[in-house]
């Protein structure tokens, strides 16, 4: 059986070593996380992650990170329909010549250029992951000086969302007391 890439979305409290375990589940498991990003919710004190996996199954590493008290909720939204973004800024190297077409090819992915240097470009861009890298794959013969991707976020589309309230006692929740505090990031 093949792997597949799953996409895990968790809530968590703002605790110190509250993402390192549970990346460490992931790791436990031999998972290599393709993709990870974290940020602030609209929960004060909550933070939701976004993880890009490949594996054949996750569903029991999904049922441990239940098991942390920091985590609130988990889904593995794989199947469902979402709305997927990431950023990239890229520094490339550039000649007199060569500006004005990397320009040329900013404005037609929806991209732009944040900084201009005498040898280089930066240029930044958000969209979905296929999107950011036809544009890396555009800009790659330009030469490639640095460059940073931010990892997939994703939001299920629709009324289903993916919050919780101050007590998580949905099905999928596991029940644990969502109290406000300060974030530690």
């Amino acid at each position: 059986m093949s792997n597949k890439k799953h996409t895990i979305v968790a809530l968590m409290q703002d605790r110190p070593g509250v993402l390192n375990r549970a990346v460490s589940l992931f790791r436990r498991r031999g998972f290599n996380i393709e993709s990870l990003a974290v940020g602030h919710s609209e929960t004060p004190g909550v933070s939701r992650m976004t993880l890009l996996v490949e594996a054949e199954d996750v569903e029991q590493v999904v049922k441990q990170l239940y098991r942390l008290v920091e985590v609130l909720k988990v889904s593995d939204v794989s199947d469902d329909v979402t709305v997927e973004r990431e950023m990239v800024l890229v520094k490339i190297h550039t000649s007199g010549a060569s500006r004005a077409e990397i320009v040329a090819i900013t404005n037609v992915f929806g991209a732009k250029v944040v900084d201009v240097g005498t040898n280089t470009m930066i240029v930044e861009m958000t969209g979905t992951p296929a999107k950011v890298q036809n544009l890396i794959d555009v800009i790659r013969p330009f030469g490639i000086k640095e460059m940073m991707r931010t990892g997939r976020i994703v939001m299920v589309r629709g009324a289903r969302g993916h919050q919780v309230s101050l007590i998580d006692t949905s099905e999928s929740g596991n029940g644990n007391l969502v109290e406000p505090v300060a974030a530690l990031n």
